[in-house]
């Protein structure tokens, strides 16, 4: 009996010693785990425009001039869902995001404008934004070429064939509640799908978080005054993928509003 009572007493030792273990170890992973400053959460689903397209684009002697298809999408008007996404929304309407070497885009409400852009060979995106500023990421609503310029104008010009990330938002400056509370955070790809093989690291104000899916997104929690978010394509193994303009990084305000 009495050797009995040792193995059970011994049994009972171990099992305890086994969930002490097992307790430390999970309260060590927690730990471990980084504590993050800002949340990333999607947007939800979007007025769609399934065949708003871009038919044409082109620039000659400082002046870009694009074409677009008749459909339920048009310039210059509010999306209908703006005052549901709680986010900047533009008082001018829908319109055209131009992005040209990945520098801050251009926001064109229509369809003929003047431009300036520097001599040599430049990465050039043209795609249709929502009043608040979202992309329309479809096929036909986006143009992206290579492409050479000469005095204000367009000599010579190819499809983008190689993976590229170009920044949209946030941008400028961000004021009161309504502005400063949740951020979009949008971006746009060319040749490159989101999931197994691609990534984007979202670094904000140095915080890193790990995009697999190509959607906008809000950020919570960002501080008034300057944020810098920066934009890597990644690979499948986390490495930046050997692609123009990548890395892309901005800095953006966020200022109370006086009145509130």
């Amino acid at each position: 009996m009495r050797a009995f009572s040792l193995f059970f007493a011994l049994l009972a030792l171990l099992f305890t010693a086994c969930q002490g273990g097992s307790s430390n170890q999970e309260q060590q992973q927690e730990e471990e785990a980084p504590v993050m400053k800002y949340t990333v959460t999607p947007f939800a689903p979007s007025q769609s425009y399934p065949d708003a397209k871009i038919e044409a684009m082109a620039f000659a002697n400082g002046k870009f001039e694009f074409t677009l298809n008749e459909s339920d999408y048009q310039l210059g008007v509010q999306t209908p869902d703006a005052g549901q996404k709680m986010c900047a929304n533009s008082a001018q309407g829908q319109h055209i995001h131009l992005i040209v070497d990945n520098e801050p885009y251009a926001a064109k409400y229509e369809a003929a404008f003047d431009y300036e852009i520097p001599d040599g060979e430049h990465y050039i995106l043209a795609f249709l934004s929502r009043s608040y500023h979202e992309s329309i990421k479809t096929e036909g609503a986006h143009v992206a070429v290579k492409a050479n310029v000469k005095d204000n104008t367009i000599t010579e010009s190819e499809p983008i064939t190689t993976p590229m990330l170009f920044y949209s938002r946030p941008k400028g400056t961000y004021t009161g509640k309504a502005e400063t509370e949740k951020v979009m955070l949008d971006f746009y790809l060319a040749n490159a799908s989101l999931g197994a093989d691609y990534k984007v690291k979202a670094e904000i104000n140095g915080e890193e978080h790990l995009i697999d899916s190509w959607q906008p997104y809000y950020i919570e929690g960002l501080p008034m005054g300057e944020n810098t978010i920066k934009l890597t394509l990644v690979d499948g193994q986390g490495n930046a993928v050997d692609a123009p303009l990548n890395p892309v990084s901005r800095t953006f305000t966020l200022q109370a509003d006086p009145a509130e």
